[in-house]
């Protein structure tokens, strides 16, 4: 099937060029808006030849064709009348789609996310502590004190990250958010927990009537107080000349938010958020373990919906409270997807599916379902409803056991930190298998067959194609035994650990991430290029053993239009291995709000014997990272 086939083939599954927005596309993926999603095929598009998977994220539709496939392809629908957008046009398209309420919960996960790696943290040591509690070791009062610190403060100053993170969201001074944050918890104000525990510190009532005390651990309050804070330091500055705005933004926005935070928005909205938390408790509590059967049920279908952010919001209260049942839950409902996703690559004898499954089922192990969600169950649809079957099961099981987490925001694999410290190890663990095994099982035996494929003795018109190609070049399709280098100084990160499914979960190869240390790209091996993106965030190249590499600088850098790239070569151009490739500045990835690790991808896995990464820790130039057996 020729380019203009698929193509033809790919918008009519869309539904029509009139189902279409925009297109656009970075080094693996054509990036569509679509009007409605219930008009696409999507059993016809990930079925079609050349495509490697799709799926839905940040309100596109994903269409995964590989390196250098994409430019092709994306030049071909064009041809066939799609309209095209830039990166940063679909993302800002993408932040409109959606009913009120699913944008209400993106913004509110766009405010929580950056947070949650100190929450996680701080569990981490609240689980340390509480280890050593266990094991009869008392802290020495100094060292007792510094634990508080490490355990506490996160908490203490929550508000404040909040009013922080909400100003960055919405485009405020970030500066005058924080300051504004630390105004709620001050020194000055009783301290919530305190009054809360009815200790001998009472509320400090203002004007005579109203009541106020610090809001330590609060975060519904927190993050109205930075939504209407933004907005109207906004308003004051297109009010205010320029050349007085530096003085008196600032100081209007302070005063103003400080009294409405502290003396009505803070009061207020303290109480919703206690009854929200009584709510959500009762719910937890409900007899039988029914709490946890409903959560864990229902769980994954909210991360495909994609809301899922919201339940931050309570996990943080939860936590701030004392305990957090909740983190058990999802993690029964995570580990029964995960089992789903192994049971599909330990049934199926189909390569390609066990090269995805088995790196999205350990991705969803370390705490992220999406690539086994989107990657495998979904596309097999009985597997995704079977571990939902099993997560209710371990989901009731974990309220049945009463687990309750000392953090948020890490599950199964490394959510066991979480349940060292309270002596509720061993109760996790149980509820773990249990969830693993129902999932498994239930996926082994009912969810998945391989499809009975015909037996021609027809050879592909693919595969005719290659044959013709290694006649014409003498290049043999089995390639052997090599090497490659990282192509980036810098910190090796596994492929399962990487922000993005398409490459966390396999479907664009094996390989290996690095965390940059220095901003150049070296080439990996003697090799030819095959691609240099237009952006210079990355780069194709093909080894004279046959590897397809696949270098991609950051994640969605695509979006920064060549913004910190430079790129030393062009397509067609010969390499030796440690050659400059390109530069790229990752101070400008920083600011863009990017993530600079790099991927080291072998597109073609499946013309291996095996992919294998070899390298751990920091890596040097000339260091090898990946081994390529034939």
């Amino acid at each position: 099937m020729t380019n203009t086939e698929i193509a033809k083939k790919v918008i009519e599954a869309l539904g029509g060029r009139e189902n279409v927005n925009s297109v656009a596309h970075c080094a693996t993926r054509l990036r569509v808006m679509v009007k409605d999603e219930a008009k696409i095929n999507k059993d016809a598009i990930e079925n079609l030849e050349k495509v490697q998977g799709a799926f839905f994220n940040s309100g596109q539709y994903q269409i995964i064709f590989g390196t250098g496939t994409v430019n092709k392809m994306y030049d071909e629908v064009v041809a066939l009348g799609l309209p095209t957008s830039t990166k940063a046009e679909m993302k800002a398209e993408a932040a409109k789609q959606g009913n009120w309420f699913q944008r209400a919960i993106r913004t509110f996960g766009d405010v929580f996310v950056p947070i949650i790696p100190a929450i996680v943290a701080t569990g981490l040591f609240m689980g340390l502590r509480g280890f050593l509690a266990s094991l009869g070791y008392t802290l020495p009062n100094d060292l007792n004190v510094y634990s508080q610190i490490l355990t506490d403060t996160a908490f203490i100053v929550l508000p404040a990250l909040v009013v922080w993170s909400t100003f960055r969201v919405f485009g405020g001074n970030q500066t005058i958010g924080i300051v504004l944050g630390m105004m709620l918890i001050a020194g000055q104000l009783p301290n919530a927990w305190v009054v809360a525990s009815g200790g001998d510190v009472t509320p400090t009532i203002f004007f005579g009537f109203i009541p106020v005390v610090g809001l330590q651990g609060s975060v519904l309050p927190a993050f109205i107080i930075g939504v209407v804070g933004a907005k109207f330091e906004k308003a004051v500055r297109k009010v205010v000349p320029e050349v007085l705005d530096l003085l008196v933004t600032p100081f209007v926005t302070l005063l103003v938010m400080s009294i409405l935070g502290l003396f009505l928005i803070g009061p207020i909205f303290h109480v919703v958020e206690e009854y929200i938390l009584a709510g959500t408790q009762a719910i937890l509590h409900l007899p039988f373990g029914l709490g946890g059967f409903l959560i864990g049920g229902v769980h994954q279908v909210i991360v495909v919906s994609g809301v899922h952010h919201i339940f931050n919001f309570l996990e943080a209260k939860l936590v701030a409270a004392g305990a957090n049942p909740f983190n058990a839950i999802i993690t029964a409902a995570m580990t029964a997807q995960g089992a789903a996703t192994v049971a599909v690559g330990v049934k199926t004898k189909n390569p390609k599916l066990k090269a995805l499954a088995f790196p999205a089922a350990l991705s969803a192990f370390l705490g992220i379902t999406e690539p086994a969600i989107f990657g495998v169950n979904l596309r097999y649809r009985k597997p995704f409803f079977l571990s939902l079957i099993a997560g209710a099961i371990g989901g009731g099981l974990a309220s049945i056991l009463g687990l309750a987490g000392t953090g948020m925001g890490i599950t199964i694999i490394p959510g066991t930190s979480l349940y060292v410290g309270n002596g509720q190890l061993p109760q996790y663990l149980l509820m773990v298998a249990v969830s693993f095994a129902l999932g498994f099982a239930l996926t082994y035996m009912f969810g998945y067959q391989d499809e009975v494929e015909e037996v021609s003795g027809e050879i592909s018109e693919a595969e005719t194609d290659r044959l013709a190609e290694e006649a014409v070049t003498g290049t043999l399709a089995s390639p052997s035994e090599g090497t490659i280098q990282t192509p980036i100084v810098g910190d090796v990160v596994a492929l399962s650990n990487v922000n993005d499914p398409v490459f966390s979960s396999g479907a664009m190869g094996q390989g290996i991430a690095v965390k940059p240390s220095e901003d150049v790209v070296y080439a990996p091996a003697d090799a030819e290029v095959t691609i240099v993106f237009p952006t210079g965030h990355a780069y194709g190249l093909r080894t004279a053993n046959g590897a397809e590499i696949l270098i991609h600088v950051g994640i969605d850098t695509v979006s920064m239009n060549g913004e910190g790239f430079n790129h030393k070569v062009a397509q067609g151009d010969k390499v030796k291995a440690g050659d400059v490739l390109g530069t790229f500045d990752s101070a400008k990835i920083a600011a863009a709000g990017l993530d600079n690790t790099t991927m080291v991808i072998v597109t073609n896995t499946a013309d291996f014997a095996s992919v294998n990464p070899v390298a751990s820790g920091s890596v040097a130039k000339g260091d090898a990272i990946i081994e390529v057996k034939a």
